[in-house]
């Protein structure tokens, strides 16, 4: 299976870190944002991982290079002329380097949750979510757990299938209403984590989670 790592944004919260390092190379415990990814990515048997890039794409490109410093292989689906395609536009674009269910991680949360490289999706849905407990920055959640009437927080992590692509137009556009469709047709299914996971949208965040990393030593 592939896997596919969001890495396209403006990073515009972030500001002023991201005036010339793009969000997915600041730094957490010593280490790029996005290399946490990819070596957990390959400690759970992802070998193919596709990273879509935009604003100050080049520099994640020369970064990585073609993986094998990572032991995997890293194919770029490179947005750079067009401005970030957003989620589902960034997902289309890459779809042509992706397995026919794969999986996506929003390259700004930080987890230890535990992929599945040989995921199946159940016959005949579309999309399977990751969801956490709400964060104190979305109280309310996004999403319903299945067979519950509670409302918990997408992860950023799902499994997908091209199928839920057919024919979604080329072009900038978000996941959201993709999602809530599949939803509505019951070809979606969530999941509950309960372990670690960060969301890095401010440079707030991104600071308490390296303190966090300081204070484990």
């Amino acid at each position: 299976m592939t896997a596919m790592i969001l890495a396209a944004g403006l990073g515009t919260r972030m500001r002023p870190l991201t005036n010339h390092t793009p969000k997915p190379l600041l730094e957490v415990g010593g280490k790029p944002l996005i290399l946490w990814h990819i070596e957990n990515l390959k400690a759970s048997g992802f070998t193919n991982i596709v990273i879509n890039v935009a604003y100050l794409g080049q520099q994640i490109i020369d970064y990585l290079g073609d993986g094998s410093e990572y032991g995997v292989k890293i194919y770029f689906s490179d947005e750079q002329s067009e401005g970030a395609l957003e989620t589902a536009g960034g997902i289309i674009k890459a779809l042509p380097l992706l397995s026919e269910t794969f999986l996506v991680v929003n390259g700004d949360v930080w987890t230890d949750f535990n992929y599945n490289s040989n995921f199946e999706l159940e016959e005949n849905l579309l999309a399977h979510l990751v969801l956490i407990d709400n964060p104190e920055h979305n109280p309310t959640g996004d999403f319903f757990l299945s067979n519950s009437e509670l409302k918990y927080t997408f992860s950023g992590i799902g499994y997908y299938s091209k199928k839920m692509f057919e024919g979604v137009k080329y072009g900038k556009q978000s996941l959201v209403p993709l999602l809530f469709k599949a939803i509505d047709e019951g070809y979606l299914t969530t999941e509950h984590y309960a372990g670690v996971w960060h969301d890095i949208g401010t440079p707030e965040r991104l600071e308490e989670l390296d303190k966090l990393f300081l204070n484990a030593l």
